[in-house]
């Protein structure tokens, strides 16, 4: 008897990840790419406040103080505004999020031109830009590095926070000439116009989540899939206040926000307001401080990336304890710096500040991920980050009150360079592993 041996079993087809191909883009970059466009777009109107400071004062007779309490309302909300946002986008997607808030920008940049009060311009500036630019600050990029990316979180979290700030610094110099040679006006209806042109490429490109079109996040593995699509039941605010809540528990989240806040002070609420009329004070042209602090962006590109790979690598703690020291010590030398004419030194601080600009926002961004989790570490974020505004905003405004009762901006400085080494021992106060007791936000659903 003849025995037939069976048919060996065929193997099952090994099931593709559509993230793995290495044959086509991953459409996370494409996410990420548009995104980046999304950021430096809506920048063009945050370059405007540091340089009309002056033609403002000089067409109205507005003071400094007032003008920048416009600025400080624009800040606070650019913060307060980022956990509900990130909130919104689980609800209802990223894309019309950004979108509504491209065309919050604009509308608030180009009614400026029709205003003639002081409360026109704290509604312009202030209210309605104030809640566009939120709705697309620091938690947006969170919100896209956690969902599309496993593998070079830190990078991409760093390329994506230079577009924000380096967007801002790199249409200053074309704002200070537009605003020089054709009027204020000009210069606001440019702003205005950078927001609405990202819009077709959000609404064509822009997409929530990787499961969206059928893909894991780029690198994932079983092991660590990334988070899943979020089905929030709620409301947003209601989602948003509950991950303040509990994160506020945690002693982890007051040192990250302390030193946060101290950030934004010496960042966009001291150098971005205030370098260009402290420079003006000094005999320097508006458009040359103008284009100093476009070289900050620039240089801000290459620190910002520079520090996503490092945050990749190294301890995210020790990171901000080396920026904000480098950033103090750039703070005490910068009256001694100033003068008509931009000298070699002045060269050197404005390098060295811009590779630190924001390079404390990747080992922050993993720091929040780590210690609260995929799910909630975005929201827990934006909270840090709206602690980030409000010390940008108390600066914007009392920086200008310093500049009216001194004279100068000089105490601001001192003063800012002081916080910095405050923020280097919170930082450092942070605790090397997450807290093992600590319970998940009861916001994670």
């Amino acid at each position: 008897m003849t025995t037939s041996t069976p048919p060996s079993p065929t193997p099952p087809a090994a099931t593709p990840d559509p993230s793995a191909g290495a044959a086509r883009l991953h459409w996370a970059w494409v996410v990420a790419a548009v995104a980046f466009v999304t950021l430096v777009g809506a920048a063009a109107f945050r370059s405007v406040p540091g340089v009309l400071i002056e033609p403002l004062h000089e067409e109205f007779g507005w003071s400094h103080g007032l003008i920048g309490s416009a600025v400080s309302l624009n800040l606070m909300l650019f913060g307060l505004i980022s956990p509900f946002a990130a909130a919104l986008m689980d609800r209802f997607g990223v894309r019309p999020v950004v979108t509504f808030a491209l065309v919050m920008v604009a509308v608030g940049s180009g009614l400026t031109v029709f205003m003639s009060e002081p409360w026109q311009l704290v509604v312009c500036w202030g209210l309605l830009v104030g809640i566009g630019t939120g709705s697309m600050s620091m938690a947006f990029v969170a919100t896209i590095t956690s969902r599309w990316f496993v593998a070079r979180r830190g990078l991409v979290s760093g390329i994506l926070t230079a577009g924000n700030a380096t967007g801002q610094l790199v249409f200053l110099p074309i704002v200070a000439w537009l605003a020089t040679h054709h009027g204020w006006r000009t210069a606001a209806v440019l702003a205005a116009a950078a927001a609405l042109a990202v819009v077709p490429l959000v609404l064509l490109l822009l997409r929530n989540h990787p499961a969206d079109m059928g893909l894991r996040a780029f690198g994932a593995t079983d092991a660590d899939p990334g988070p899943p699509p979020h089905q929030q039941v709620g409301s947003s605010a209601g989602r948003a206040l509950a991950v303040l809540r509990d994160a506020a528990r945690s002693r982890t989240f007051w040192l990250l926000a302390g030193g946060f806040a101290i950030c934004g002070m010496t960042t966009n609420g001291l150098i971005a307001t205030h370098f260009v009329p402290a420079a003006h004070d000094h005999g320097m042209p508006a458009t040359t401080a103008a284009g100093l602090l476009a070289v900050v962006g620039v240089f801000d590109v290459v620190g910002t990336v520079a520090s996503g790979w490092l945050t990749d690598k190294y301890d995210p703690r020790l990171l901000l304890v080396g920026y904000y020291a480098l950033r103090g010590v750039g703070l005490l030398t910068l009256p001694a710096l100033m003068s008509p004419h931009v000298e070699p030194s002045m060269w050197v601080f404005i390098v060295v500040y811009g590779l630190d600009w924001v390079a404390t926002v990747p080992p922050t961004v993993a720091l929040c991920r780590d210690r609260f989790g995929a799910a909630t570490g975005p929201i827990v974020f934006g909270w840090v980050f709206a602690s980030h505004q409000v010390g940008a905003a108390l600066a914007a405004t009392g920086a200008g009150v310093v500049r009216d009762v001194t004279g100068g901006y000089d105490p601001a400085f001192y003063a800012a360079a002081g916080l910095c080494a405050v923020a280097a021992l919170l930082s450092y106060a942070i605790r090397r592993t997450p807290q093992a007791s600590a319970a998940p936000p009861a916001g994670v659903m």
